[in-house]
């Protein structure tokens, strides 16, 4: 009998959610993202070292002699997302996202700015905005700045999607594709009621399935990739979405796991149910967020989290900048990584204070406890990196 992944491929475009190139090598999807930390995670295997530093000496080049290690590390970062970028769209047969930064999610005219920006570093190396998305923070202002980008051929995907509304937002502004979060739901719903879910009742689950049955419902092309999954119940309860995107360490278990998968998403089923079409402008768009305190709440903490993890990889990229210069020849990264995030100081990270890329979250917490040591980052720093959105 074939694969859960096998049977997968057959209904859904499967995509790698890692910067890991290696195990992009492994798993062979069509498409792959990546995000802040995930490069950050990638920055810190030994394998990647010279991408890196050949990223930090050009940067520090074109800053000129007056800039600073930081500015140097933050106008790094973008060539350092594109480099991986470069490299995985060797190896995939499609695209590639590439994240805007997380803050500018409140600033349209600058996010169309940065998105322009990436895609002049891909065609600069000869690939054509087709293979990009640009990835954007589902803020009624990122939207926005999507709508612009796509009308120049800019291809976006809208992350950081917990509501209705903000999917519906992406479909009326012609988004390429949207990246509901499926486990992220999941956890808000476990922390408020305190029970669990099986996967056919998942919130996570009845989230992306109701957006699905929208679009296909009144024909939006916008493309439905459901994301940042806790376990293979909730793939297999979302076979046959548009795309779904999936961590290695899950992956690997579809690959492993033998059964008959059902498909449980359908257009055809979709076109024949009744709902309602919804409008959406700003003041609706602004009610519906403000009624739905889970979408509220998770994508204030996600945008909180991508920022940090921004941050953390510029303060990582600004020290290795100064052992490359003669600085400090001692890395600290994993003990730097781990103050960044543990907010209130108790020398543990929760999954709340983690606030960024949820299975770099589990592959760092070993022991499957919640809460993330000193000495699981150390040992899982490069690990982490086989874990995705």
């Amino acid at each position: 009998m074939a694969t859960l992944l096998d049977q997968l491929r057959e209904m859904t475009v499967v995509v790698a959610d890692t910067g890991d190139i290696q195990a992009i090598e492994k798993f062979t999807p069509r498409d792959a993202t990546t995000n802040p930390s995930l490069i950050t995670a990638a920055a810190q295997m030994p394998q990647y070292q010279e991408i890196v530093d050949e990223t930090l000496k050009q940067a520090k080049a074109d800053a000129g002699s007056g800039a600073t290690d930081s500015q140097v590390a933050t106008l790094a970062f973008d060539r350092l997302a594109v480099e991986f970028g470069k490299r995985i769209l060797a190896i995939v047969p499609q695209r590639v996202s590439t994240e805007v930064d997380a803050r500018l999610s409140y600033d349209t005219e600058a996010t169309i700015a940065k998105g322009r920006e990436l895609i002049a570093q891909y065609e600069a190396a000869g690939i054509s905005r087709d293979r990009i998305l640009i990835k954007i923070a589902s803020t009624w202002e990122g939207i926005k700045a999507a709508e612009v980008l796509e009308k120049e051929g800019i291809h976006c995907n809208l992350t950081l999607l917990f509501g209705l509304h903000q999917a519906i937002a992406c479909a009326e502004s012609g988004v390429t594709l949207i990246s509901p979060f499926v486990g992220r739901i999941l956890d808000w719903y476990k922390k408020e009621t305190g029970r669990d879910y099986a996967p056919a009742e998942d919130p996570g689950v009845l989230s992306v399935t109701k957006i699905y049955n929208y679009y296909k419902k009144f024909g939006y092309p916008t493309e439905v990739m459901g994301a940042s999954f806790r376990n293979i119940g909730e793939i297999i309860e979302l076979a046959g979405c548009d795309l779904l995107t999936i961590s290695p360490s899950l992956l690997a278990e579809l690959q492993a796991t033998e059964g008959q998968l059902v498909r449980k998403l359908d257009p055809a089923k979709a076109a024949t149910m009744d709902i309602e079409q919804i409008t959406i402008d700003k003041a609706t768009f602004d009610k519906m967020h403000a009624e739905d305190r889970m979408a509220s709440e998770k994508l204030d903490e996600g945008i909180k989290g991508f920022t940090k993890a921004l941050e953390t990889l510029e303060a990582l990229l600004a020290k290795r900048l100064a052992q490359i210069e003669g600085g400090a020849l001692v890395n600290h990264a994993a003990e730097d990584l781990f103050k960044a995030y543990d907010l209130d100081g108790d020398g543990f990270i929760t999954r709340e204070e983690w606030l960024g890329t949820d299975a770099v979250f589990d592959a760092l917490d070993e022991n499957k406890d919640g809460k993330i040591t000193p000495e699981e980052v150390h040992a899982g720093l490069g690990g982490a990196l086989l874990a995705g959105v």
